[in-house]
């Protein structure tokens, strides 16, 4: 595992444990990280996420972007990085594409019973 990849799997447990016990916005909810992708410069991270209520989920990535500072800020004392990189949450729809697929799959086999 290079020594990027090991930055960005920190930083992702960093992540992690910064929403569950240290943001207080109740609009972030359940919310996962599903990946970080560093830019090889350390000028940026992108933070795919996902939450378990589908429904709120625009009012998630505003409680995120309104704690952004909070969470860089406590990111900085969790991670030894020399730059702090500046946030950008995106939603990660990978698992919502995935249940339609799952679920178009068994309504087909459903119907060929």
């Amino acid at each position: 595992m290079s020594k990027h990849a090991r930055l960005e799997n920190n930083i992702s447990r960093s992540l992690t444990k910064i929403l569950r016990t240290e943001v207080k916005d109740p609009a972030i909810g359940f919310t996962t990280i599903t990946a970080v992708k560093l830019a090889q410069d350390l000028s940026f991270l992108n933070i795919y996420y996902t939450t378990l209520n589908e429904d709120k989920k625009e009012d998630t990535a505003k409680a995120l972007e309104r704690s952004k500072a909070f969470i860089r800020s406590a990111l900085g004392r969790h991670v030894q990085i020399r730059k702090l990189p500046e946030l950008h949450f995106k939603y990660d729809s990978s698992l919502e594409h995935g249940n339609k697929i799952e679920a178009g799959l068994k309504k087909v086999l459903k119907d060929e019973e």
